[in-house]
C-alpha cells in the first residue's frame, strides 16, 4: 500500500515539474527558458496551488488566474481574506492531465490537439465552470468536429449543461439526419430512462424542423405556381403580339425574333388552350372548365398589362374597363394574386440575367 502511495506521489511530482518547467509557464525570453534557476524561481513565486482529486499539486500565479477567469478571480478574493501565505484551489472530478491542460491554457491560451482529443469533454466543463469563453469555444468546435452517432447524445447533454449553443445545434442536426440510428444507441436509451425533459426537447426540435420543412416546401410550390402564371402572361403577349406559338418570353430578342441557333422551349399547353378556346361552343357561362381557365388567364393578363391601348391580347381593354368600373375583380384574393405574380415576374427578370452571366463565364 505504501509503495502505491509513493508511486502516486512520484507521478504527481513528475507531472507538476513538467507543467512548471514547460514553455507555457515561462513568460520570459529563450534565455529564461533555458535557465533552470528561472524555472525554480517562477515556481517559488507562485503563491497559489491548484490541487486535483488525484493528488496533483500545481503552483500557479494569482494574477494569471484572475486575468483569465472571473470565477477564479472571485475565488482568489475570498482566499485573500485568510492570512495563510499559500492559497489552495481544489479542482476535483476530472483527470489530473485535464487540469494540467486547463492550467496550461490559462497561461498560453492554447490547447494541443492531442489534449482536446483525450480531454475535450473535461476541458469544456472546466471552461464553463471557471468562465473561460475562449476555451469553451475551442473545445466546442473540436467536439463538434468529432461528433459521431454513438457520442452525439452524450455531447448533446454536455452542450446543454455547459451552455454551448453552437455545439448543441450541431448535435441536434446530427440527430435530425440520423434519427433512427441515434435512437438505437445506448446513449439514447440512457436518456429515455434518466432525462425525459431532454428527450422531449429533442423530439420537439425534430417535429418543429419537419413542420418548417413542410411549410417551406408548400411556400416553394406556391412560388413555382406564381412563376408559371407569370410566364404564361408573357407567353400570351408573345403569342398574340409576335405570332409566336412555341417560345418562352426570355427566348426572344428585342425585336421579337428567335435567338439564332437556340433550341427553344415550347408553351404548347397554352397554345392548345387557345386553340380550344377559339372553337369551343361552351366558352360562355362557365360550362367548360378549360375555357374558364382561359377566361381567368385573359383577365389576369389585363390586371397586369400596363399597355392596354397597344396590347393585342384579346379582351385586354374590356377587362381593364370592367375593373375600372368596379365590376368583378375587386376582391382581395384576386388583387393578392396579381401582386404575387408581379413579384414573381420581377424576381424572374433579376434571376435570368444572373444565370446568363454565369453561363457566359463558364463557357
Amino acid at each position: 500500500m505504501e509503495s502505491v502511495i509513493e508511486q502516486s506521489r512520484a507521478q504527481s511530482e513528475e507531472i507538476s515539474s513538467v507543467i512548471v518547467e514547460s514553455p507555457p509557464f515561462s513568460t520570459g525570453s529563450s534565455e529564461d527558458q533555458s535557465s533552470s534557476s528561472s524555472s525554480s524561481s517562477s515556481s517559488s513565486s507562485a503563491e497559489v496551488r491548484i490541487v486535483t482529486s488525484g493528488g496533483l499539486c500545481i503552483p500557479v500565479h494569482s494574477n494569471v488566474l484572475a486575468a483569465m477567469s472571473t470565477v477564479l478571480e472571485k475565488i482568489l478574493d475570498r482566499l485573500r481574506k485568510h492570512k495563510n501565505s499559500m492559497k489552495t484551489i481544489p479542482i476535483h472530478g476530472v483527470p489530473c492531465n485535464a487540469v494540467a491542460a486547463f492550467v496550461r491554457f490559462l497561461y498560453t491560451s492554447r490547447c494541443e490537439d492531442e489534449e482536446l482529443e483525450k480531454y475535450g469533454v473535461h476541458l469544456l466543463t472546466l471552461g464553463h465552470v471557471f468562465s473561460t469563453p475562449k476555451l469553451k469555444q475551442r473545445c466546442a468546435r473540436e467536439l463538434g468536429r468529432r461528433l459521431t452517432v454513438e457520442s452525439v447524445v452524450d455531447v448533446l447533454q454536455l452542450a446543454r449543461l455547459c451552455d454551448a449553443p453552437d455545439l448543441y445545434l450541431k448535435c441536434m442536426n446530427l440527430v435530425l439526419r440520423e434519427e433512427k440510428a441515434v435512437q438505437g444507441t445506448e446513449g439514447w436509451k440512457f436518456l429515455q430512462d434518466n432525462d425525459p425533459y431532454l428527450e422531449l426537447e429533442i423530439l420537439q426540435f425534430l417535429e418543429e424542423t419537419e413542420s418548417r420543412q413542410k411549410r417551406w416546401s408548400k411556400t416553394r410550390e406556391k412560388q413555382s405556381s406564381y412563376e408559371q402564371l407569370s410566364e404564361a402572361m408573357e407567353s400570351l403577349q408573345d403569342i398574340f403580339g409576335h405570332g409566336c406559338t412555341n417560345v418562352k418570353p426570355h427566348q426572344l430578342t428585342t425585336n421579337g425574333c428567335y435567338k439564332h441557333g437556340e433550341i427553344l422551349s415550347t408553351s404548347e399547353g397554352l397554345h392548345m388552350l387557345i386553340q380550344h378556346f377559339a372553337t369551343c361552343k361552351k366558352k360562355v357561362g362557365g360550362k367548360c372548365c378549360r375555357c374558364k381557365q382561359m377566361w381567368q388567364l385573359l383577365r389576369l393578363h389585363s390586371s397586369i398589362c400596363d399597355q392596354s391601348e397597344l396590347c393585342r391580347v384579346p379582351l385586354c381593354r374590356q377587362f381593364k374597363l370592367r375593373t375600372q368600373l368596379g365590376r368583378k375583380g375587386d376582391d382581395g384574393k384576386w388583387k393578392l394574386l396579381v401582386r404575387k405574380i408581379m413579384s414573381a415576374k420581377v424576381m424572374s427578370s433579376l434571376i435570368l440575367p444572373t444565370m446568363n452571366t454565369q453561363q457566359v463565364t463558364v463557357q
